[in-house]
């Protein structure tokens, strides 16, 4: 009985194993002790900063079935209607955040919802502050992903979530008319 009983055990153990490598992928550029599964389904957590360089939120993303969920949480800003784009690279220098390059746009598109030549990867809804100062906003990315390959976030250079003063007017080519960029937050590995 118990020779049984540890053989059960030990059968449950394997299966719980390999249920969970089931949903890890692994890095097919890693090399060494970089080459480690890398589990697509585990949010990243991405730190927002204001032109001063001071922490004022934070962003989630994690991998759906309808693309990335992103999950702001911000304070400290002007209110209204402000834009927030996905940009080419994984980089937030301030005061002006330029070092995060342009919008993702691995299609090579124009920018804009509502223009004919676009839009951007990168092009997300504008997004609402309230009068407090504060953003708490769930947004879903449907041409982006945080697995390797095509249109990933994760990519050599990583990219960046910017904050712009203003609010996209979704068919301006090449941001919308939405102004300056006023926090970033560096979305890497």
């Amino acid at each position: 009985m118990k020779k049984w009983l540890m053989f059960a055990m030990a059968t449950v153990c394997c299966l719980f194993i390999v249920a969970c490598s089931a949903n890890e992928e692994v890095n097919p550029q890693a090399t060494g002790d970089d080459a480690v599964p890398v589990n697509s389904h585990t949010p990243i957590e991405v730190d927002l900063i204001n032109t001063k360089g001071d922490s004022i939120g934070k962003a989630t993303l994690s991998e759906t079935d309808k693309g990335v969920k992103i999950a702001v949480k911000a304070e400290g800003l002007e209110p209204g209607t402000k834009a927030i784009h996905i940009h080419e690279t994984g980089k937030c220098v301030a005061p002006d955040f330029t070092s995060a390059g342009a919008h993702f746009n691995p299609g090579q598109r124009e920018h804009g919802f509502e223009n004919p030549n676009g839009f951007h990867a990168g092009d997300l809804p504008n997004i609402e502050v309230s009068a407090q100062g504060t953003v708490n906003a769930i947004i879903t990315a449907p041409n982006v992903t945080l697995k390797q390959g095509e249109n990933s976030l994760l990519d050599e250079d990583g990219s960046a979530l910017v904050i712009h003063k203003k609010a996209d007017d979704y068919k301006t080519d090449p941001a919308g008319n939405a102004g300056d960029r006023i926090v970033c937050g560096v979305i890497g590995k």
